[in-house]
């Protein structure tokens, strides 16, 4: 599956991906955004890479790899929950390197998805999870049309303390 726009296309996960993913998945930096808690090996990742071709109706989810017009992967764009009898689909992304950062890369990509989520998976609305400290995040969101529709108090433990999170939903019209 590819799904391409000017500045970058998706693509399906290959496993000469493994490496990306390696280091993407081991970053603790993502680790609170992506609520992992323990290193992945690269075994369990190439097992994830060879059942991507499962059918979302049946995983629930799946990975896109989002490369620039240079074929370089710049990061990744998934989707979770996805709950087909209620129409919904969860999402995330990864623009992995700041220098890649604020070249209209996520921009693209969510528009991509938000478009096969809507005419492909035939989806009512498309939400995400955001810590209330993560403004970038909230910001990018809502220039894409995502309202704020809900707070989880002390939802993510951070250390010591715990931090809020924010519901954001785009709900086709």
């Amino acid at each position: 599956m590819m799904l391409k726009g000017d500045l970058i296309y998706l693509r399906a996960l290959e496993l000469s991906d493994i490496e990306l993913l390696y280091k993407w998945e081991n970053d603790t930096d993502n680790w609170i955004i992506s609520h992992t808690q323990t290193p992945y090996s690269k075994f369990v990742l190439e097992q994830y890479i060879a059942s991507a071709h499962e059918d979302i109706y049946t995983a629930k989810q799946f990975r896109l790899i989002v490369c620039d017009i240079n074929n370089k992967p710049v990061g990744c764009i998934d989707l979770f929950d996805f709950a087909p009898n209620h129409l919904r689909v969860g999402v995330g992304i990864l623009i992995s390197e700041k220098d890649d950062r604020r070249n209209g890369y996520a921009s693209e990509a969510l528009k991509l998805l938000m478009h096969y989520c809507f005419e492909t998976l035939n989806v009512k609305q498309i939400y995400c999870n955001i810590t209330t400290d993560n403004e970038p995040s909230i910001l990018f969101f809502q220039k894409h049309g995502f309202m704020i529709t809900g707070i989880k108090k002390q939802w993510i433990r951070d250390g010591a303390k715990f931090k809020d999170e924010l519901l954001l939903q785009f709900i086709k019209p």
